[in-house]
């Protein structure tokens, strides 16, 4: 008789090679998971190489997910179950699995030429290393070779429906229905069903391996989340963003272009964003950077809600374009996937080391809006935050994500499209008193006249223009007059957007402030120290350039100002010379996301310093 135990959360983590499938395994867990009604996070963790050298330590693949029946706001911190394909899957995730855990290993992925390339001296399967988790030892590969012996499958395809097996193995530990991912594998190969048949038959097989074992004597239970009322789906920070972006040119009551050039982690909005041109939005898959975003650029002359997306090499070749898009006063959306750098870097790993690069590169005076996301879901809306300031004060606008948030999952709640802001822009139609840079009083954005218009000639380029006229001029104080007006532009966005708050003390001793992705593991840090009485305050910034309004006023209340970032101190540095405060750091470089332990560890640290 099995036994239920019932939890609030999960940590699972599937590792294994590169080939193994463990990508597409994580993403069928966290999707059921989702739609039985769990909060879920997840993080694909996976080497920049197509095909990694099978067996090594740096080919390891894996996909971990956090789901609960409380708001999930990270993938976890210590693993509760790791599924490890092989030895190097095991060497490279153990010391991350809490004391207790459970670990269920494919020993066929642990001979001579398995441990050698993993680096273990002796067997951790046979050593002893284990004893403080629960080890479930199961020869994965001989059981799926066994179950389609009588397929006319190859052995190679054979060999690729493992990663179904330990799906169905964790479906079955978590009381996991099996429905979703089988409508899935019959949608999936519906060309192929031999290869359709196989996966289900080997899912199924996973599952009932356990269901038929007396050593699996406890099967876990999450509840649903209790989750305001709605309809959600998951979604990837990159389907968000390209979401945010479809629907910001139907509020704009504009065509959606988007130029862009393939570039991980960024690529998949390029991918989701060509799936909508039944819709009437409009891409180009440019030949490098410089093409995709002058593309851009010349669509949002022609009146178009223009976007363009990147990762930070990516980001170093466009600026030069985004200056001009400075000068020109156009809108446009530049979505930057943060990724670990200098360089090339680490391709699929999260850093948040493009803020200065956000802030300051360009050469000139040339300020500009700079909002970040905090969730895969929150993309959403920042990206729809981006397309209100590029439209309304007729500017470029970085919205900065990472490949942490970009490719992860979380649940998503469907708005109604009618209760989001209204973006329509206003257009120059009447020829009568035109002239191109006549600007708005309130928000001192330029007129926007689509070309083509009779009437309404103009002319835009680099070189710097005219006080309202718009011709060419190299007047200096034109030049002094110009570069102040556009830079007055971008600070008086302060007064359009919200106020900073403050969770907890409102002043006193700390203050922990984050932007970006650390939002979950610095929520989550200080929810649980907060629940044991200590006295520490929370706020996490959207709006980078300009800050809040108030985001002085509140940092001068605090003693000790803590910034937790995935980078070495950029927002500490901005914070620090903007507002003359020492500020206090913790700088994470690993091309991993900030942890909630890690984030408590520093905490207590301080709070003891003061004892």
């Amino acid at each position: 008789m099995k036994k239920i135990k019932f939890l609030d959360e999960v940590t699972i983590r599937f590792a294994g090679d590169s080939g193994d499938g463990m990508q597409l395994t994580g993403t069928q867990f966290s999707n059921t998971s989702g739609a039985v009604g769990n909060d879920v996070n997840t993080f694909p963790d996976y080497p920049s190489e197509i095909r990694a050298p099978e067996g090594t330590l740096y080919g390891v693949s894996a996909y971990q997910i956090q789901f609960g029946r409380k708001h999930i706001h990270t993938p976890g911190n210590k693993i509760d179950v790791l599924v490890a394909m092989n030895a190097s899957s095991l060497k490279v995730n153990l010391s991350n699995v809490r004391v207790g855990g459970i670990i269920i290993v494919n020993t066929n992925g642990f001979g001579e030429k398995n441990l050698k390339l993993a680096k273990y001296d002796t067997n951790p399967l046979e050593d002893g290393i284990l004893k403080k988790y629960q080890v479930f030892k199961v020869d994965i590969t001989a059981v799926v070779q066994e179950s389609l012996s009588g397929t006319k499958m190859s052995p190679k395809n054979i060999d690729r429906t493992k990663n179904m097996f330990a799906l169905g193995m964790a479906y079955w530990l978590f009381n996991r229905p099996l429905e979703p991912s089988i409508k899935w594998l019959q949608t999936k190969f519906a060309k192929k069903p031999d290869v359709m048949e196989s996966n289900v038959l080997i899912l199924k097989a996973g599952y009932d391996y356990c269901a038929s074992k007396d050593e699996y004597a406890i099967q876990y239970e999450i509840k649903p989340a209790q989750m305001e009322s709605g309809f959600y789906r998951n979604i990837t920070g990159n389907e968000a963003a390209a979401l945010g972006l479809v629907i910001a040119a139907k509020r704009a009551n504009l065509s959606l272009f988007l130029g862009s050039y393939p570039i991980t982690p960024a690529t998949e909005i390029l991918h989701f964003i060509s799936s909508y041109k039944p819709y009437g939005v409009k891409h180009l898959q440019a030949e490098d950077e410089i093409g995709g975003i002058c593309s851009a650029i010349g669509a949002s002359y022609g009146g178009y809600l223009a976007a363009t997306t990147t990762s930070g090499p990516g980001l170093s070749l466009k600026i030069e374009a985004i200056g001009l898009g400075i000068i020109l006063e156009l809108p446009l959306v530049i979505i930057d996937v943060q990724r670990g750098g200098p360089s090339t870097g680490l391709p699929t790993k999260p850093e948040q080391s493009d803020l200065f690069m956000a802030l300051y590169g360009r050469h000139g005076e040339a300020p500009l809006p700079v909002v970040a996301a905090t969730s895969a879901s929150d993309c959403f809306d920042t990206t729809i935050e981006a397309a209100r300031l590029a439209l309304k004060y007729m500017t470029p606008v970085i919205m900065l994500s990472d490949g942490y948030i970009a490719q992860g999952t979380n649940p998503w709640k469907i708005p109604d499209i009618e209760e989001l802001p209204d973006l329509t822009p206003q257009f120059v139609t009447e020829p009568e008193g035109f002239e191109p840079y006549k600007r708005n009083p309130e928000t001192l954005a330029r007129l926007w006249a689509v070309p083509g218009t009779q009437g309404l000639e103009h002319r835009i380029g680099g070189l710097e223009k005219e006080d309202i006229t718009g011709l060419v001029s190299q007047h200096p104080e034109n030049h002094q007059k110009m570069t102040e007006i556009r830079a007055k532009k971008i600070a008086n966005i302060a007064n359009d957007i919200p106020q900073i708050t403050v969770e907890g003390e409102q002043s006193g001793d700390l203050l922990i402030v984050g932007w970006g992705g650390t939002y979950g593991a610095i929520k989550d840090a200080y929810d649980k120290l907060r629940s044991q009485g200590k006295k520490i305050s929370f706020c996490h910034l959207r709006h980078l350039n300009p800050f809040p309004k108030n985001f002085g006023d509140v940092l001068k209340r605090f003693n000790r100002i803590l910034v937790p970032e995935l980078n070495m101190g950029q927002l500490a540095t901005v914070i620090q010379s903007t507002f003359l405060i020492p500020v206090l750091r913790y700088n994470k470089v690993k091309g991993l996301p900030l942890y909630a332990f890690e984030v408590e560890e520093k905490v207590n640290e301080l709070l003891k310093e003061k004892e």
